[in-house]
């Protein structure tokens, strides 16, 4: 690592500490404090939102904040929501692209293949800001479930999709029988390495009664279910879900000791707040670079549609519902629409966009000014919302 990574680094980290000490006493959100401090620290000579790749980020930072937020999905809750967060993750992603492709393609002039690109990687709320958000508001129990599970598993939906259209876009003779079975390798593929992988080191960290080594193999399951899903064509995200459930919910009967699942937790929730820490003040060194692109005709209309697809994702499938036992409160549908934030996932695919579309550019563009609508607008007031609807769990609301 160079010298000036290394001090990039330091810098994002110490800033990262002021920032959450600041944001802790006037009641704001971390993220909204973080990316707010990245837009300053443009201006510093000796900050480069270069210092980390697109690449990187989403090899060394996403995995930790996955497998953080899949520790504390706890499976009794999570099984019987299970169709209500399965509905809203895949079909809801599917939904959401949709509304906002053809709305790309006919308010914006974009071509097919790049706004169907767009609409995806768009669509899913991003389960580093939703996760970062709701640690901080205190929100009654199953809105917390709903919001979280499905935010981590829609941002494995939307990956899956991205990669399987930039597969079907790159490679004209794949039918649909081959699109179709992509897919379910994609997503069935991860869920499998990852809970394999991580089943597989829980049977050698039975043997350990130190809480060192419980945390070294916790974190050799975070990254290697993640590369090795990566490397076989699979989703790294589902991978590396898959894994932090199965040592939560399995891991827990005794594969970890008792006295050493304390010391996993806080491993994982440091881990979580550094990783938080650089992308988000990333996200900021970056919006700080876009300057007036992020006010055009064009990025307008990508942040009216990407919300107006939350909309009509949402309410229409929470309905599915609404006469049974899964019904989802009306209140709850709320947050789960404005709660969609968008951030570091979406940031990632836009840049690996190909060369070769010629609305790159624009995309890029449109993504950043989503992800600042989202996480300057929706973040900021979040948590007032939640008050309001009686959602905090100090409130008398459920």
């Amino acid at each position: 690592m160079s010298n000036a990574v290394t001090i990039n680094l330091g810098l994002v980290l110490l800033v990262a500490s002021v920032v959450a000490i600041i944001t802790q006493r006037m009641r704001l959100p971390y993220i909204v404090g973080l990316v707010a401090a990245g837009i300053l620290l443009a201006s510093v000579p000796i900050v480069s939102g270069a210092f980390l790749s697109p690449d990187e980020i989403y090899t060394i930072l996403l995995p930790p904040l996955i497998f953080d937020a899949a520790l504390q999905l706890s499976w009794a809750p999570f099984r019987r929501d299970l169709p209500v967060i399965l509905t809203l993750a895949f079909a809801g992603v599917a939904i959401a692209a949709v509304i906002v492709g053809v709305g790309m393609h006919l308010l914006a002039g974009w071509g097919w293949v790049g706004a169907a690109l767009f609409g995806v990687l768009i669509a899913a709320t991003d389960p580093v800001s939703v996760v970062a958000t709701f640690k901080e508001t205190k929100v009654a129990a199953r809105l917390s479930l709903l919001v979280e599970s499905e935010s981590l598993l829609n941002d494995g939906a939307a990956a899956v999709g991205f990669a399987v259209l930039l597969a079907a876009n790159g490679n004209s003779d794949l039918g649909w029988a081959s699109l179709i079975a992509l897919s379910v390798w994609k997503v069935f593929g991860g869920l499998v390495i990852g809970g394999g992988l991580a089943g597989a080191l829980l049977l050698l960290a039975s043997h350990a009664e130190d809480h060192l080594v419980e945390i070294t193999l916790t974190t050799i399951a975070a990254y290697a279910a993640f590369l090795i899903a990566e490397s076989f064509q699979t989703s790294g995200v589902l991978a590396s879900l898959s894994a932090g459930m199965v040592v939560r919910n399995v891991g827990w009967r005794g594969h970890i000791s008792e006295s050493g699942r304390g010391h996993v937790l806080s491993f994982w929730a440091y881990a979580a707040f550094l990783a938080n820490s650089v992308v988000f003040i990333l996200i900021g060194l970056h919006e700080a670079a876009q300057g007036r692109r992020l006010l055009t005709q064009t990025t307008l209309v990508a942040v009216v549609l990407a919300s107006l697809g939350r909309v009509g994702a949402v309410y229409p499938l929470s309905a599915i519902f609404s006469r049974s036992v899964l019904a989802v409160d009306i209140r709850h549908q709320h947050v789960l629409v404005w709660g969609g934030l968008r951030g570091a996932l979406g940031l990632v695919l836009a840049l690996a966009l190909p060369d070769t579309l010629p609305e790159k550019d624009e995309m890029i563009a449109a993504t950043f000014a989503v992800v600042a609508f989202s996480i300057f607008g929706q973040g900021l007031t979040m948590p007032l919302i939640v008050r309001r609807l009686g959602l905090v769990q100090n409130d008398e609301g459920p």
